[in-house]
């Protein structure tokens, strides 16, 4: 099994150390991943390191705290986390590279960066230097730019979220909170984020955008230059209340040091109002390049002071000044003694020799400065179109496996025979999902790219949803797939507020359904208790009232004979279809009302001179009650009638009551 040499890095030799009694030391999470041991620890998350077994190479796995496994905004803050750095390949954003689910511990797998955070950093030298701060603003900012060009809003910018690698790579972590970047991204009911690092417009409207992100970079700015954060306060309220009311002061108050144009940036990062910031991290990188250049060439004068600008002497001035020194140091000595030739001739000879020397140094110094030249020139043909010319990986995702390797190969990049398969929320199966290394990596010009296709959606055992709380059901959705708009139905057999039942992205019915795809949507039948059923004798107006308050609309009306309820009265409502099934009715839906049309009128059967017995089944059957002498029951077929009332051929009430006599 492969391990990463810890001679070769010194990091490693200290994480050791940390406390292994941890029970996750030492597990294998989802078969790839080997953790070793404990980096950091949050409120949220424990970080680790591992080695990913599969891949062979080290990298930090975030697993969430077990006492929050049933939390489901805190496990869809890890998927958002997951799905938000996976869009972005920058240099300067920690890179995502999986997550998932083992056992009931959520986590992802993001790249290791052996180092501190700002926060570190800080702590240990309070403020840093103009030109340390602008380097570290610098990378936040290109990758923030990153983010925001992909339409992501970070939402906890900190000193805790920047990386300081060993190596001086500086990457911003932790997209937990990160959400679409839209016109204004709401956050809620609740403030999210770091109080000390809020934008006005979170406080007082719980609404963010790239702006936001900015206002925050400007917090961290004050506070590296100044060694502390520009609001203060015992209550998180009352440092809120701050940011939305007060104006973020000039660093230069707190440290003279600081230069003008720095102040500059910070307060126009951190205007009270959005639109005077800049509007987003590209914006303030290019201005943060145009100040560094400014503070590079301008000469070293007070802190906060205006830059002045020196006035040089005129070229004829200095001229003349070396003429006058040159002058007056000037001595003719001798002029009139004579010079022996044997003088004259080795001064010659001298003079021819310092001459030779000369131009041999030239001839040298020409042909080092060609050596040099010829050198870029192969170097520049080498790294630029020759073997080492680098490639960027184009993307190729959604394309087949033949369109995406005619990419490659026109790129100059060799496809590796053997496919890779990945899961994906958003590529079709059989697709390319995406190559390794990744789009955008630079490669050796021929070097190889392996084509990872979708397997498609990832399945995930569903649960029962039918008979669990409308709560609960919503948690077990949260943890893989997506909740539709809930469907409120009316059934006097399922307590209100009880799941009925759910459907799939295609409205088709989960039941008996073992495996269903991470992200998709699953939409709730929730239970809202039974229809009302008091509605016989009612008014069509009253009942129409009484339903309106249901959200139900009376669209219609359906009449039927009663022989209880008053002709034009409720007797109740449509609840079957035509073939007798039950009707499913739900919130807003339209109903009909079934109205009296009063007793049935039907013809009373001509009995007289038939036996008891043929006149009773008559009359039963046509639907009416009988008043007769009980003794004719006993000869049935002895005995015939003799009269009816109402009499034969009349019509009655259907239900109304026949007299008979014999």
């Amino acid at each position: 099994m492969w391990e990463p040499s810890v001679q070769d890095d010194a990091a490693y030799t200290r994480l050791v150390s940390v406390n292994t009694t941890d029970p996750m030391i030492g597990r294998l999470i989802d078969g790839r991943y080997q953790v070793r041991s404990r980096i950091a620890r949050g409120g949220m998350a424990t970080v680790y390191l591992a080695t990913d077994l599969r891949l062979e190479r080290r990298v930090a796995v975030k697993v969430m705290h077990g006492h929050l496994a049933d939390d489901s905004q805190f496990k869809q803050r890890f998927i958002q986390e997951a799905r938000s750095a996976a869009r972005l390949a920058h240099p300067n954003v920690v890179n995502v590279f999986d997550q998932g689910q083992d056992a009931d511990s959520a986590y992802l797998v993001m790249e290791y960066l052996p180092g501190i955070t700002l926060r570190d950093l800080l702590v240990e030298y309070s403020s840093l230097t103009s030109q340390q701060t602008i380097d570290i603003t610098e990378a936040v900012l290109s990758g923030l730019a990153a983010a925001h060009k992909a339409g992501i809003v970070h939402r906890d910018l900190k000193p805790e979220n920047v990386l300081l690698a060993d190596d001086g790579r500086i990457k911003i972590g932790d997209f937990g909170l990160a959400r679409a970047a839209s016109a204004n991204t709401a956050t809620g009911a609740a403030l999210l984020g770091t109080i000390a690092y809020l934008s006005p417009e979170l406080v007082t409207r719980g609404v963010a955008d790239t702006r936001s992100d900015i206002y925050a970079v400007g917090i961290m700015m004050f506070e590296m230059l100044t060694g502390e954060q520009p609001f203060k306060g015992e209550q998180p309220m009352q440092i809120a209340y701050q940011h939305a009311n007060d104006t973020v002061p000039a660093p230069s108050g707190k440290n003279s040091k600081v230069p003008a144009e720095l102040d500059e940036l910070v307060m126009w990062a951190t205007a009270r109002d959005p639109e005077q910031r800049p509007r987003d991290a590209r914006a303030m990188l290019d201005q943060l390049h145009e100040t560094e250049s400014l503070l590079r060439t301008a000469l070293p004068t007070g802190s906060t002071a205006a830059q002045r600008t020196m006035v040089l002497p005129a070229a004829t001035q200095r001229f003349a000044a070396s003429a006058r020194q040159a002058t007056d140091e000037t001595q003719i000595i001798g002029a009139r003694t004579p010079v022996k030739a044997a003088a004259v001739s080795d001064s010659t000879a001298a003079l021819t020799k310092v001459s030779q020397r000369r131009r041999g140094r030239g001839l040298a110094l020409f042909l080092v400065i060609l050596l040099l030249v010829g050198g870029a020139g192969f170097a520049g043909w080498w790294f630029g179109a020759g073997p080492g010319a680098k490639v960027g990986v184009p993307s190729v995702a959604r394309m087949t496996i033949a369109d995406a390797t005619t990419a490659l190969t026109k790129a100059g990049l060799t496809v590796n025979p053997t496919n890779g398969e990945v899961y994906s929320l958003d590529v079709a199966a059989g697709s390319v999902a995406q190559t390794n290394p990744k789009s955008g990596t630079p490669v050796a010009k021929n070097g190889r790219v392996q084509l990872l296709l979708s397997k498609g959606l990832r399945p995930f055992d569903l649960p029962t949803f039918a008979g669990q709380t409308e709560k609960d059901a919503d948690a077990l959705i949260a943890t893989h797939w997506k909740a539709g708009k809930p469907i409120q139905q009316f059934d006097g057999t399922v307590p209100a507020g009880t799941v009925i039942d759910a459907l799939d992205a295609k409205n088709a019915s989960l039941k008996g359904v073992a495996q269903y795809g991470e992200g998709q949507t699953i939409t709730l039948i929730v239970s809202v208790g039974a229809l009302p059923t008091d509605l016989a004798g009612k008014s069509v107006a009253d009942a129409t009232s009484e339903l309106k308050a249901l959200n139900l609309v009376v669209s219609g009306q359906v009449g039927e004979f009663s022989q209880d309820v008053a002709k034009g009265a409720v007797v109740g409502l449509v609840t079957t279809n035509v073939d007798g099934s039950p009707l499913t009715i739900r919130w807003s839906d339209n109903v009909q009302l079934r109205t009296s049309k009063g007793r049935e009128q039907v013809p009373v059967p001509d009995v007289v001179g038939k036996t008891w017995a043929t006149a009773k089944k008559m009359l039963t059957g046509a639907g009416f009650q009988l008043n007769y002498n009980p003794a004719a029951d006993v000869f049935p077929g002895a005995l015939t009638v003799s009269k009816t009332d109402p009499a034969g051929g009349t019509s009655a009430d259907k239900g109304s009551t026949i007299k008979v006599s014999f």
